[in-house]
């Protein structure tokens, strides 16, 4: 299966160099940081004010703590009568600070809770947004599992980051701020520990999570891997059943599933340490200040009429208060390593699909009244520079004519059929529509002048009648049952439960094959174009049913430009132009008693009634 690359390093990559690596994170980051205020900046804002405020409530309640030692229990187990009014009194208002604190708390996580889905919901329609932008070529290039693992699994770690982390970052920071303040102002000695502790603790998270990065790469990608294999059995279950292969693509499964177990279990394992180290270090630094805080509470510790070490008991146990106040949101942030490192793979890979090339178009040219003159001009093209698939294609139609193209498998057929629609741009040589080269019509317009029907239909999770419809919005009911009655499909949507209302679902899979196609071909009836192709549109519809759709076809052809990729000699023989296609080259041209008179390969082919060949 071909790995895809949505812009990043490849985890394999990641030793590089961690400052690298550092450097891309913070830019995800900032990213994804610019996006979230680009629309809500006052919701930011208010998260940060409210934020702040629950910080204040804390550290009021934690330095209420000095003061009820030292101002209220300490007086009062000393007092013969005591009086509790005071107390009493201090005890509400620190009650309604805290009420203050769990209001503004609420908010904020509520607030973060609309910014994240809402973030999620722009990003998913960037995504599409840009998707639908991108060429052909990128589909066929990646797996299209992965691409989903991207709108899923990516989007919505971004969106774990954002309604976690980033709160708890930014609870985190201010937190420390407001606590550092405090803790300086009670005790400087004391101060300084927690400092040392929090040092190490966070030397310990950085190196920590530069070891899990990459992993956490891994994973993702890995992730995108098991979405796309899972993708393409889902599609293939009949491939997969006809053939017994039930053992072996689980056997497959197994191992890509492992795969994705060993790099996860490599990235969490890291990133799973950080949080009881940092717990421990807390601890020890609790203890350290315990210790110290006791010693400066018991001796005098008076130097000068300025300096004065000393410190009340009250002093040490809200000192140890704000220490757990002042280590733990390390703690939380290490707690958060997961969301952020899984984020930020997660960003490279979101913001490497939205910033994927979109397809070009530096057409100008509208086409008013398209006539359907197509012509091929020394043509060829390679889907890679290092392959030469087409090799001097030269074709002159007329307005009208029914052009079909024959040959082997690998023939080019499919691939002259691309370049028409500008689905890939022809390397050398132009292509000429209505005598105006077709790099310089807009593709919307170029494409709104064909209509085609491939061999591979597809239909969407739609009624009959919308399916129908789709090959033109602004079709009347009318037009699409006329659509379905000249290509001989009104019969059988008939006979369906609901008719034209019947609700089509899994590709139409409750439609046979050769139904699918005919509600393809009446989509392509339905668009009214100038120019029709039909690549293999017939191939999965029986010799019956065939004699049907070709009477409703040659009804549609009539007046239109038809370019037709044919198994069966039958839709052959009365087209003006058959070209025989051989390796990327045409070797024979003409019609079909000219071919005959020729003696040459398609000679081969009608006589030898060798079909097959055809394919």
């Amino acid at each position: 299966m071909r790995q895809p690359n949505f812009g990043g390093p490849r985890g394999q990559h990641a030793q590089a160099g961690f400052q690298k690596v550092d450097r891309q994170t913070r830019s995800m980051i900032w990213r994804m940081a610019r996006l979230v205020l680009s629309d809500y900046k006052l919701s930011i804002g208010v998260v940060l004010v409210c934020i702040v405020v629950t910080s204040v409530t804390t550290l009021t309640s934690t330095l209420f703590t000095r003061t009820l030692i030292d101002d209220y229990i300490i007086p009062l187990t000393e007092a013969a009568n005591p009086e509790y009014a005071s107390l009493q009194q201090a005890l509400f208002k620190l009650g309604l600070v805290l009420l203050v604190g769990v209001v503004c708390s609420y908010l904020y996580n509520r607030l973060m809770i609309n910014v994240s889905q809402g973030t999620q919901l722009k990003l998913r329609r960037q995504l599409f947004d840009s998707m639908e932008r991108l060429p052909i070529s990128y589909f066929d290039q990646r797996s299209h599992g992965d691409i989903m693992s991207v709108y899923t699994n990516d989007v919505d770690s971004l969106r774990q980051m954002i309604s976690t982390a980033l709160a708890q970052v930014f609870n985190s920071f201010i937190t420390i701020g407001v606590t550092f303040a405090s803790m300086i102002v009670l005790s400087v000695p004391l101060t300084l520990v927690s400092c040392f502790i929090a040092v190490v603790m966070m030397i310990t998270t950085t190196k920590l999570g530069e070891r899990s990065r990459r992993y956490f790469r891994t994973q993702q990608e890995g992730l995108g891997r098991v979405n796309g294999f899972i993708e393409e059995m889902m599609t293939g279950q009949k491939v997969v059943k006809v053939f017994c292969r039930e053992q072996q693509t689980t056997s497959e499964f197994e191992d890509i599933n492992e795969q994705l177990r060993v790099s996860a279990c490599s990235a969490n394992r890291i990133a799973n340490i950080v949080m009881p180290v940092n717990g421990n270090l807390s601890n020890l630094g609790y203890v350290l200040i315990a210790v110290v805080g006791a010693i400066l509470s018991l001796g005098d510790f008076t130097f000068s009429h300025s300096l004065h070490l000393s410190i009340s008991l009250g002093t040490v146990v809200a000192f140890l208060t704000l220490n757990k106040n002042f280590t733990q949101p390390i703690t939380h942030v290490s707690q958060q390593i997961n969301s952020v490192l899984n984020a930020a793979v997660g960003a490279e890979r979101v913001f490497g699909l939205m910033d994927a090339q979109p397809e070009i178009d530096e057409g100008t040219a509208e086409l008013e009244q398209p006539k359907g003159d197509v012509d091929f001009r020394h043509v060829d093209f390679g889907y890679t520079p290092q392959k030469q698939v087409l090799f001097d294609i030269d074709i002159n139609t007329q307005p009208g004519q029914k052009i079909a193209f024959v040959g082997g498998t690998g023939a080019g057929k499919t691939t002259v059929i691309n370049l028409i629609n500008r689905f890939y741009e022809s390397g050398s040589g132009e292509i000429l529509y209505d005598g105006i080269p077709i790099t310089r019509i807009r593709k919307d317009s170029l494409r709104r002048s064909m209509s085609i029907v491939l061999q591979e239909t597809h239909l969407f999770t739609d009624t009959v009648l919308e399916n129908i419809r789709y090959g033109r919005l602004d079709a009347t009911d009318e037009d699409c049952v006329h659509a379905a009655q000249l290509v001989g499909a009104h019969d059988f949507i008939r006979r369906l439960a609901d008719g034209y209302q019947t609700m089509l679902q899994g590709d139409g899979g409750n439609l046979s094959a050769g139904e699918r196609q005919l509600l393809a071909i009446a989509r392509a009836a339905v668009a009214d174009p100038p120019v029709l192709i039909l690549d293999e549109a017939t191939s999965s519809i029986d010799t019956r049913t065939e004699q049907l759709v070709q009477r409703g076809m040659d009804t549609i052809m009539k007046g239109r430009t038809t370019f037709v990729i044919a198994h069966r000699l039958s839709t052959v023989r009365n087209a003006d132009q058959i070209i025989v296609l051989d390796h990327g080259r045409i070797i024979e041209h003409g019609n079909h008693q000219q071919l005959i008179t020729l003696r040459g390969r398609y000679y081969q082919l009608y006589t030898g009634n060798d079909n097959s060949l055809l394919l």
